[in-house]
């Protein structure tokens, strides 16, 4: 890797205006950016990439078996270098693991070559909808709801420091309907 990460993007945001910068969602697992991400890119007409799905299509492995398999340590570095390489990626709409903006320089990648938004929900929240999409979240595995619950109110609490450096923060608190899911979209286009 280079001593500096951030060189070449900085350079193509030069050549292209604000329009073209890729857009990027963090927040907590099940916080809507899959979701939110997928509208907001067709509402501008922009591609829609998910960073953990780009993962396991350049590597043929889903998450949860890299996590197993190479620890997590290595996936946050693999992690690293797909989110450099996809940010680079001009007029799309990215949406990142819960973890990506906690781990080595990324948010501060991420706020230099993108348009950050977090999107920011209660444990409350985020815990009913992680019990409606629990699937193979590897931090997740083998949680009783009690367990759960307090393992996303301590991670949502450690990880705040880093989600709310975004540029801008969106409470999806509200985040259960189709009408609601667009008026995020609409608040997120108002703002850039």
């Amino acid at each position: 890797m280079t001593d500096n990460l951030f060189e070449p993007t900085l350079q193509s945001l030069e050549r292209t205006g604000n329009e073209q910068r890729c857009i990027i969602l963090i927040g907590y697992m099940c916080a809507g950016k899959t979701t939110v991400g997928k509208s907001l890119a067709k509402a501008l007409n922009r591609s829609f990439y998910d960073l953990d799905w780009y993962i396991e299509e350049r590597f043929h492995k889903k998450v949860p078996q890299i996590f197993e398999e190479e620890g997590e340590a290595k996936f946050r570095d693999l992690e690293r270098r797909m989110l450099h390489e996809v940010a680079e990626f001009e007029n799309i709409v990215l949406s990142c693991g819960g973890g990506t903006p906690c781990f080595f320089d990324n948010m501060a990648y991420m706020n230099a070559v993108a348009d950050t938004y977090y999107l920011k929900a209660s444990p409350d929240t985020l815990c009913s909808h992680v019990a409606m999409s629990r699937g193979e979240r590897p931090l997740l595995k083998g949680k009783s709801p009690e367990e759960l619950r307090e393992y996303i109110t301590e991670q949502v609490k450690l990880r705040s420091v880093y989600y709310e450096q975004a540029q801008h923060i969106i409470d999806i608190n509200v985040l259960d309907t189709f009408d609601k899911i667009n008026d995020i979209v609409q608040m997120i286009i108002q703002q850039r």
